[in-house]
């Protein structure tokens, strides 16, 4: 389990901190231009090859099994240190309650987002399905 608990931190790491790091340019450069919805969803494709790109190094990296168990907690830690981070980065950076800043999130893009944070705990398990499946891509 402990091995579970590194992966899940180095998986939210990885997506995080790209993530941190594209907002740094979004924010400035893409929302003055196209408004916070428009931004937020062309950052999400890309995000969402983060995602996948992170959680395959991470399984190889620390060997994980393809077991639903083990995967489905590692996206589950992950997922809490995301939205632990979120909100937090929230409340320090922004100044914002919770509550406020969830309202102040963009109907579209804020329930993309959610949906991003679903596939970011499921790609672990998802991929492992893959794998499982003898898919020549999952490899």
């Amino acid at each position: 389990m402990h091995k579970a608990l590194l992966a899940a931190l180095g998986y939210f790491a990885l997506v995080f901190g790209t993530g941190f790091a594209l907002g740094a340019i979004r924010v400035p450069l893409l929302v003055p231009r196209l408004g916070v919805r428009i931004a937020e969803l062309i950052e999400m494709p890309v995000m969402a090859v983060v995602i996948v790109l992170a959680a395959r190094f991470i399984a190889r990296r620390f060997g994980l099994p393809t077991t639903a168990a083990v995967r489905l907690a590692v996206g589950g830690a992950a997922l809490a240190l995301m939205v632990a981070a979120e909100l937090l980065l929230a409340v320090a950076l922004q100044g914002q309650t919770i509550s406020a800043y969830i309202a102040s999130r963009d109907p579209v893009s804020g329930s993309a987002y959610l949906l991003m944070l679903g596939v970011f705990a499921l790609i672990p398990w998802g991929l492992a399905r893959l794998a499982s499946t003898g898919s020549p891509r999952a490899h």
